[in-house]
């Protein structure tokens, strides 16, 4: 799903002529810069290869269970899947007997399908909400308890990969709650229902690409790590473990890091966050570099970030052309002069019933919508790990170089618990 950011409609409502000739100017900037761009069951025995968890899967409410609907055998004698084997034999040598009796004994998931279905009428995003749902107490006490439980993992993986311990521990705790809920789909019956099933829905194409290619992966990683591929438990799209990982990302992305030369993200904690770090770091990380910068609060800088605010997460915008049109930093230790040419990207946050709220995401921001494709997503990670970091220096349970990383984090406004399921991987 590509991240496509809703412009607030009233705000625009209000200043159509301003609004007007800034998105006509930055248009202008937009095409001038182009070039200014830049989800584990038990044991595994061998180090992995190849893609990352390509379309993220949408959040379902923490603790909240579902009895699953399967329908028997649907895949015996399934010409589709009789052809998947025939591929699956010739490039991977599998036995194609074993696969035959393998899928014969796959359920088709109903809740998987009613999952990945997008309502009729789509929910409202709702920004506060959702930064409510993930930076409550109980979340961050359990980051804190994480935090302390891994310091020297977290340190560890800070030092080899140059990823902090707090963005680590934001993303395991949106996740999971630091593996807490992973999931109890069977894996096997999940992927095969998306590869041959999946609905009738506008990017059904490309999904059941992604989906074969994990389900594809998932059956070479449990053959090679001789694991029993009807025994691993994860989400409804098939992401396992602590850190919520796809076959494909597990393959491509997951380390052993606690040094017993097997990668288990579902029962090690080491092994999640190294694998964590490591993710981000491939897909780009910049140590010591900010995630979000803050904006001013007056009109013209709103209306600046209203007219930029594309849906593209990837930075493009240069800094100095936000300010020459009349934004403000919020961030008053942003050295501007020194930053002007790095791009940026208008992060929008919309809230039903209050103005829209602007930030702007830098490389790193772009770097956890890799994770998931949610404006949402990334900044309730990037401001969750902040809040559980806060929480350690202020209780002395953060030290070492990890806990001198300067912080560009917002201050966080705590908004009330709302009974909405999170949007995590909704596209924002």
């Amino acid at each position: 799903m590509t991240v496509k950011l809703a412009q607030s409609a009233r705000n625009r409502a209000r200043n159509p002529l301003r609004i007007t000739s800034l998105v006509a100017a930055l248009s202008v900037a937009c095409c001038a810069l182009t070039a200014v761009t830049p989800a584990t069951a038990q044991t595994v025995s061998r180090k992995p290869m190849l893609l990352a968890q390509a379309q993220p899967q949408s959040a379902v409410p923490q603790g909240q269970t579902f009895e699953e609907e399967i329908i028997p055998q649907r895949y015996a004698n399934n010409p589709n899947v009789d052809a998947f084997i025939n591929d699956m034999t010739a490039r991977y040598d599998f036995d194609p007997a074993a696969l035959h009796t393998l899928f014969a004994g796959v359920s088709y998931s109903t809740t998987a399908v009613k999952l990945v279905t997008p309502s009729a009428t789509p929910s409202v995003k709702n920004w506060r909400s959702y930064q409510a749902r993930f930076l409550d107490q109980v979340r961050i006490n359990a980051g804190v308890r994480f935090w302390r439980a891994n310091q020297a993992t977290l340190q560890r993986a800070y030092e080899q990969f140059g990823v902090p311990p707090e963005v680590i521990v934001g993303i395991i705790g949106v996740e999971t709650i630091y593996g807490r809920y992973m999931g109890n789909f069977r894996v096997l019956d999940a992927l095969t229902t998306l590869t041959f099933d999946y609905p009738d829905t506008k990017n059904r194409a490309e999904r059941q690409t992604t989906f074969r290619k994990n389900l594809e992966d998932y059956l070479v990683w449990t053959r090679d790590s001789q694991i029993d591929p009807t025994t691993v438990l994860g989400s409804y799209t098939g992401a396992i473990g602590i850190p919520q990982f796809l076959p494909s990302s597990i393959v491509q992305y997951a380390v052993d890091f606690d040094g017993n030369k097997q990668i288990d993200l579902r029962n090690s904690q080491a092994d999640a966050i190294g694998s964590v770090a490591n993710y981000l770091k491939l897909n780009g990380w910049e140590t010591g570099r900010p995630v979000v910068w803050k904006i001013g609060s007056d009109t013209g800088s709103l209306g600046v970030a209203q007219a930029a605010a594309d849906g593209q997460p990837e930075p493009h915008w240069p800094l100095e052309q936000l300010l020459r049109a009349g934004m403000l930093m919020g961030d008053q230790n942003v050295d501007v002069a020194a930053e002007a040419g790095t791009p940026v990207a208008v992060v929008d946050l919309p809230t039903p019933g209050r103005a829209t709220e602007y930030m702007l995401g830098l490389k790193n921001f772009y770097v956890l919508t890799r994770y998931n494709r949610s404006f949402f997503y990334a900044l309730a990670v990037y401001q969750l790990g902040e809040r559980v970091k806060s929480q350690m220096m202020a209780t002395g349970g953060v030290s070492g170089p990890g806990a001198d990383i300067p912080s560009s984090a917002p201050q966080i406004q705590q908004a009330p618990q709302m009974p909405q399921a999170p949007q995590s991987s909704q596209p924002q």
